[in-house]
């Protein structure tokens, strides 16, 4: 039976308009989801004097934190690729929102790490269902509507460290659990309205899904360490930047949070670029430009002072986050029918495997020579990224 035009027209917008709204929402549900993934790197100083913390033992505690959010996505991503409950997106702001704000109220280093992991499984849970449902029911220029997704997380990942040295500094540690509020109130917008997870018509037979990975498995592994080396800078710079100026360089800590805003609101402006540039330029040569382009702006960051070293930060950060939205689109291309769990690999895993390797270790070398040193050292991770980055299909 043949569907009449008048309702073709009609089914057309609908479906256009429900995309559009479930990426509006879940790019909400992003930033604030972020948001709460970048506070720690703004608490540390006042957790490092109120726990007496040192700084392996702060290491310790983001690599947790990243373990928990990141590292675990794979988990929730195949979970959500199977279980097609949106609750997965929905309920990740609010979770990650009340834990992360009340670790001022931990009674010691063994209750902050337990609270730091509950947290990050809220944020580890959005990501991959979140992800895959940001460009379910867009048409053509994915990379403009995934760059659209993962920038407003960078952005709220970027006032994350201002929004709660604000709240600490107006209010005290004791009381930076009023920062949960806008995540409850997110989760519960998400629940009213966020569209429901759709359902394949067919899922594909376990061994039909382990045959597509291991057709693809060469890409898909270029692009999961090229994540790998990106993060490693990304993910060990947002934990311990504010403690190395906070301790090294002189700054308030409301100045160090500050400086870290300013990094990841570039890195949010690179990745919305980024998703702009693949689209008339190739996501293998975004690739190549973002990894060679950000090595002497990161460099000089450490080789200079003033204004001058915050700008190359920035402008490091910037490039360095082209990457993003291509790497995430890249695979979900290569895998469409496992695109939870494939986001999840490219988006959490590789960025907690690098976590909860390098920011324990730099805090380990930091206590043996000085943060200066331990973070100056990782720049050259970008630069091994553009070698690799040449073995990506042209």
């Amino acid at each position: 039976m043949s569907v009449p035009a008048t309702a073709q027209v009609e089914v057309v917008p609908r479906a256009a308009r429900a995309g559009l709204l479930a990426l509006g929402l879940l790019s909400l549900g992003h930033f604030f989801v972020d948001l709460y993934s970048s506070a720690l790197g703004a608490l540390q100083p006042l957790l490092l004097d109120q726990f007496g913390l040192t700084l392996t033992q702060a290491g310790i505690l983001g690599g947790l934190l990243v373990f928990s959010s990141s590292v675990m996505q794979p988990v929730y991503g195949f979970l959500s690729d199977r279980l097609h409950t949106r609750l997965f997106a929905a309920l990740g702001a609010a979770v990650a929102g009340v834990f992360i704000s009340s670790l001022g109220h931990a009674s010691g280093f063994g209750w902050l790490i337990a609270m730091a992991c509950l947290g990050g499984a809220g944020i580890a849970a959005f990501h991959p269902q979140a992800s895959s449902m940001a460009t379910a029911g867009i048409e053509g220029r994915r990379g403009r509507a995934m760059a659209i997704f993962i920038s407003a997380g960078t952005l709220g990942m970027a006032l994350g460290p201002t929004y709660y040295s604000a709240i600490a500094g107006a209010w005290g540690l004791a009381r930076t659990h009023w920062a949960a509020l806008p995540g409850l109130v997110v989760s519960a917008l998400l629940v009213w309205r966020l569209p429901a997870a759709t359902r394949a018509s067919r899922m594909p037979a376990r061994h039909a899904q382990w045959r597509a990975l291991a057709t693809i498995w060469r890409p898909l592994l270029v692009l999961y360490f090229l994540v790998f080396l990106r993060s490693v800078v990304q993910i060990t710079f947002t934990q311990l930047l504010p403690l190395y100026l906070h301790v090294e360089r002189g700054y308030s800590v409301a100045g160090a949070s500050h400086v870290l805003s300013l990094y990841l609101l570039a890195g949010a402006v690179g990745g919305f670029l980024g998703g702009h540039m693949s689209d008339r330029l190739g996501g293998r040569r975004v690739i190549l430009i973002s990894m060679a382009g950000s090595v002497p702006f990161l460099a000089l960051f450490f080789l200079t002072s003033g204004v001058a070293s915050i700008a190359s930060l920035a402008l490091g950060g910037l490039i360095l986050l082209f990457t993003i939205p291509i790497n995430v689109v890249m695979a979900q291309e290569l895998v469409p029918e496992q695109a939870g769990t494939v986001s999840a690999l490219t988006m959490g895993f590789a960025w907690g495997i690098a976590g909860l390797i390098f920011i324990p270790l730099t805090g380990y070398v930091a206590d043996i020579f000085s943060l200066h040193y331990a973070l100056a050292a990782l720049t050259i991770f970008p630069a091994l990224g553009f070698l690799l980055a040449l073995r990506l299909p042209k």
